[in-house]
């Protein structure tokens, strides 16, 4: 389950060493650390990041075959997530040590940065591939971290970018070796906590408020 912790100013959300898909538990879980990121005074900043093979794999679709009845539900949450992580208050770090697919790759989005391994695990959005169109939000909010060349390749190709062509792309800010991951993420965010405040939160809001105004709409669904 994802775990926080605290380097000085800079707090570290570690979502887990498996394939940290979106469990409502885990969203729970997530939601807490971003309380208590939000809540806490002073300067600070974020890190996301996660160790093994996935930083995540996205939305938990065993989960959802098995509560069909609750399946908008659990839309709205994961939307609400990626509204959060987009708008939050402090600037965010995501540290991308393996790969990260899909609502994995929306949430890496989420973030202000992203720092990624250089030599092995890919980013991708495979929706085209498995056959689940993008929700509106979701749609939104790729578009509004994307170029517009780079969101129509990886939306409806299904691209599996590496390291290197990540950052070609502008997917990512950062392309590094595997042990440098963590470390640069949390270099990066702790050269921006003197930015974290409401001022940085209305920037984010006003920044991004269409993509805001999908995720948080309601009537959002996968069909």
């Amino acid at each position: 389950m994802p775990m926080l912790d605290r380097q000085d100013d800079v707090f570290i959300l570690d979502i887990g060493d498996g394939e940290n898909r979106f469990h409502p538990d885990w969203l729970t879980a997530v939601d807490a650390a971003l309380d208590e990121v939000e809540k806490a005074e002073g300067p600070r900043a974020l890190v996301t990041a996660a160790t093994g093979k996935f930083f995540s794999n996205g939305l938990d679709l065993e989960w959802l075959i098995a509560h069909a009845d609750q399946r908008n539900d659990y839309v709205r949450r994961v939307h609400g997530l990626f509204a959060r992580m987009l708008s939050l208050p402090v600037v965010t770090v995501a540290a991308l040590q393996g790969h990260t697919f899909a609502a994995g790759a929306m949430l890496s989005l989420a973030h202000d940065f992203r720092v990624m391994r250089a030599d092995r695990g890919y980013w991708c959005l495979p929706e085209v591939d498995i056959n689940i169109p993008f929700t509106p939000g979701m749609s939104a909010l790729i578009q509004a971290r994307l170029t517009p060349q780079t969101a129509h390749e990886a939306m409806t190709t299904g691209r599996r970018y590496g390291g290197h062509d990540a950052l070609a792309a502008a997917v990512v800010d950062w392309a590094v070796d595997e042990e440098a991951v963590r470390r640069t993420a949390v270099e990066i965010a702790r050269s921006q906590v003197s930015k974290a405040g409401p001022t940085l939160g209305t920037i984010k809001t006003r920044m991004y408020a269409p993509a805001l105004a999908a995720l948080r709409d309601k009537d959002n669904t996968l069909d």
